[in-house]
Parts: C-alpha cells; structure tokens; sequence
C-alpha cells in the first residue's frame, strides 16, 4: 500500500552560488504579487505579458470577466471587491486563451478547465477557514481499481486518529464532472470543515474518502487511449451506465480497500456517501443500487428524473415506509441559480408525492463549490447522529 500523508512543513533552506559569476544567472523578470487580498476584501490581481493585446481576469466572484490595465513594463492589474468572503476560482483570458495565475500556488483540481483559487477570509472565520483546532490528516491512497487499472484517493482521518485504536464510520464523497479526487480537498475543504464541526461538537469524528468519479477517463489514460467525452444527456444511457460503472468500482474495489486498511465501522449504518452535481447522480444510483451498503446519502446539486426512478427504482417508492426505514437520511440540496435548479425542485416534489422521507436545503447561488462547501457543513452534522 502506498501513501502519501499531506502535511504542513515549513522550509528552510540557504542556496549558496558565491563561486559562480554573475553573468551565468538566467535574467529575472519582475516580481508578480498575485493574487493580493486586501483588509478591506478587496482583492488586486496581476499578470505579467508585456506583448499581450488584451488580459480579462475571469472570476466566480464577478457576473462577467474583468480589463485589466497594463503598466509601462508589462504587468497588467486590477482591483475587484469588496469580496464576499470565500474561496473562488478565476483565471485570466490572455489574448483569448484561459490561463491560471502563475503567481499562484493555490489552483483548482479539473480535468479541463485551469483554475487559479483566492481565498478572502472572513473576519468571523468561516467553516472551512484554517482555525486553531485539532486537525486530521489527509492521505493520498493507491488502490486495484476496475480493467486493472490504479485509482487513487484522498482519504481524510479525524483528528486523534493514530493516537488510538478506535473504529470510525465512513462518509465516501464524490467531486462532479470533470473534477478529480482532489476537489474535495483542496476546493471543498472538507478536511478544514470536518476539523472544525468536530472541534464545536457539532458533527461526529469520521473518515472521508474522496475518490476520482470518471473511471472512464482513468482506464484509457492508463491503457493509452484518449479520454472519451462526458456524455451529453446525463439522464441518458450512457451516462447511467458509468455512473453504475462507478458505483461497481466504489462498492467492489474502494470499500474493500479502505475497510481492509483503516479503522472503520464496516456496516451499512455506519456508512454513508454523498457528492456534487455527477458526483450527486452518483451518490443517488449507487445508493438505491446498493441500499445494503449505504443508509446515509446527501445528494448536492443533482437528481433523478421521474422517468428514471419509474424505471429503475420503483422499488424505492412502492413501499415508502420500508425506504424511510432504511435510509437514516436523504439530503438534498441545490442553489436558487443553479443549471439543475428545476430538474431538483422536481425531484424533490417526486420524493415529496411518495412520502419518502427527506431533508432540503435550498439557497441563493449556483453551481458552484462555494454553496457545495455550505452544503457539506450543514449537512455533515446531521451524518451517524
């Protein structure tokens, strides 16, 4: 088993180059500072291209992208804010292109869009601000995935956990299209998140693992082939059938591995699972595909249509009391803005009219990972109560 613990280190280090001349030094451009955020929440951003025509700064902050204005040795700028305090991607559109902020270490975890993240802290610190509380750790995993391939996870352990011998209950959370094991992580924050709910006592300790949703796309970059397209329809066969082919993977490989090596309350009441947008539609097909597995699910930004749930899952809703029996919760939440607003609303009416019982969570917003991160907080707490 292979593993690579993410933790905080700092660095300290002196380069002597005293014996080598001067004029062997490559030539250094200017310093970039970016992105600066500024007390006020008002945040300056800045890239270099002294031949650039035109830079845009492209942010979930601001309804459209943003001229930024170059100076006399090629460093283009501008201030935006104040800022609702957040993490947000953006990243600037260089003569057309999409690029990230090279000044910038934080980025999004995609498989196709480049992301840059600026984080505007709160002066109330926020769920997933870094706060001074015990912390877990968080792991980067190995295991035998589906057609021989390798599939990795982040697997997040609560705070103590090296310390004792105790069993934890397992929260498996999936990251939407084209996002990858990391978004959770490094986008969602659930560790952060977890750290500070268990410190307020306001959610039980628990591991999460965070794995990669597009098994698709993993099998043919590890047998040489090129990355197959998402499927257009999401409520059509093809994507039903790798969503299952997914939930095969999560249920046959990935819950093996993590009870065979961590401390876990194996049983379907001390498991659940959730997810965002793909990772939602997921999360529901695995679920009712496996209700002997799961007995918590939190859907964030997805559904099932009725058509599919008459389909496949009449099993679910002709016997509403043996469902609300078995599924200790059923979350759903969406924001008021988002693309799947609608198709959600309608599912939630259909649980609604079949009596399966549920929790909502409707906001402002969209289909972003600032709501998905309010929808982890609120209802992490509610999860092995």
């Amino acid at each position: 088993m292979k593993r690579k613990s993410i933790a905080c280190l700092l660095f300290a280090g002196v380069l002597a180059f005293a014996d080598r001349p001067a004029s062997s030094q490559p030539p250094r451009g200017p310093w970039v500072v970016s992105p600066q955020v500024n007390p006020d929440h008002t945040v300056v951003f800045r890239y270099l291209a002294p031949t650039a025509r035109e830079v845009l700064l492209n942010g979930q902050f601001d309804d459209k992208p943003q001229a930024m204005t170059r100076d006399s040795i090629g460093i283009w700028s501008v201030t935006v804010g104040p800022i609702k305090p957040d993490i947000y991607p953006y990243n600037f559109i260089v003569d057309g292109i999409s690029v990230m902020d090279p000044a910038n270490t934080e980025y999004f975890p995609n498989e196709r869009f480049k992301a840059s993240l600026v984080d505007v802290p709160s002066n109330t610190p926020l769920m997933h601000s870094l706060q001074d509380v015990p912390h877990g750790t968080v792991t980067y995993e190995y295991y035998p995935s589906a057609a021989g391939t390798t599939g990795c996870l982040v697997i997040y352990t609560p705070p103590g956990y090296e310390h004792h011998s105790k069993k934890y209950p397992v929260f498996y959370l999936i990251s939407g299209t084209t996002d990858t094991e990391e978004t959770w992580f490094k986008v969602g924050r659930a560790n952060l998140i977890l750290d500070n709910l268990i410190a307020q006592g306001k959610a039980k300790p628990m591991i999460i693992v965070m794995p990669y949703g597009n098994i698709e796309a993993r099998i043919a970059a590890q047998t040489g082939k090129p990355k197959p397209a998402d499927p257009a329809n999401r409520e059509g066969e093809e994507a039903v059938n790798r969503a299952r082919a997914f939930g095969q993977d999560l249920v046959n490989n990935v819950i093996p591995h993590v009870e065979k090596n961590y401390r876990v309350l194996a049983n379907r009441s001390n498991r659940a699972i959730g997810g965002f947008s793909r990772g939602g539609g997921q999360t529901l097909r695995t679920a009712f595909d496996h209700l002997d597995r799961f007995a918590w699910l939190c859907c964030y930004s997805a559904y099932l249509s009725g058509q599919e749930m008459e389909r496949d899952y009449r099993f679910i809703y002709e016997n509403p009391k043996r469902t609300n029996q078995q599924l200790k919760l059923l979350w759903v939440s969406v924001g008021s803005e988002d693309f799947l607003y609608q198709q959600t609303l309608d599912f939630l009416d259909f649980l609604e009219a079949k009596s399966l019982r549920h929790k909502r969570l409707i906001t402002s917003g969209g289909h972003t990972w600032m709501n998905t991160k309010l929808f982890l907080t609120e209802s992490a707490q509610l999860l092995f109560q």
